[in-house]
């Protein structure tokens, strides 16, 4: 009876969730912006690493869950306005599955050993998990599809990295800036603290 009760959602966690998940598909919405050379960066990779971030592994790994059923169903919440299974099996299918491994261990570091964030552990999480992860997944499956050689696949993912590490800069910025204006955002009670933030007392989630 205890695991149950543990892992129930509450009506809080589950109006968190449905949030991050509406965040993810508003980044959609501007579609992509050229940049480094005429490389399209787009948004919604940001909004998987703080609903991780934010939400920690479990919930934020839910997030984007929703977000992904929901393409999956039709609905046009992705970039440029794409939305059904076709989005599941194109050259970009695997980055979706890879955000939802992204998004878990974004959440798995940030919130390590139950200790309040720290920018440092933020950062190394949003390039380990909203990055490096995303890429582990999702490249292979690019490979595959395009039939491309997976060398190659990785040469001409790189020219995406410039635009995902400014994410994951501006990931660490807004996750700092809630730690210290508004802690409540990431419901739950830290350990005490460490070495490392020493100066910082526990904050009592929000029920």
């Amino acid at each position: 009876m205890a695991t149950a009760r543990t892992t129930r959602l509450s009506t809080t966690d589950m109006a968190r969730v449905a949030v991050f998940a509406g965040i993810i598909a508003a980044l959609g919405l501007p579609g992509g912006v050229s940049v480094f050379g005429g490389v399209p960066i787009t948004a919604q990779t940001l909004g998987v690493m703080l609903a991780g971030a934010v939400l920690g592994a479990r919930l934020g790994t839910l997030a984007v869950a929703v977000l992904l059923a929901l393409v999956a169903a039709g609905l046009p919440l992705l970039t440029g306005g794409h939305g059904g299974a076709a989005a599941f099996v194109g050259p970009s299918g695997g980055y979706l599955i890879g955000w939802m491994v992204g998004a878990f261990v974004v959440g798995a570091i940030v919130h390590l050993g139950g200790r309040k964030p720290v920018w440092w552990r933020t950062a190394a999480a949003m390039v380990i998990g909203g990055i490096a992860c995303v890429y582990a997944v999702g490249i292979p499956v690019q490979s595959v599809v395009t039939h491309l050689p997976l060398g190659k696949t990785v040469i001409a993912s790189l020219a995406f990295l410039p635009g995902d590490a400014a994410k994951a800069v501006i990931a660490t910025l807004v996750v700092g800036t809630l730690v210290r204006a508004y802690p409540r955002a990431f419901g739950r009670t830290w350990a005490l603290p460490v070495a490392d933030d020493a100066e910082a007392s526990p904050v009592p989630a929000h029920r």
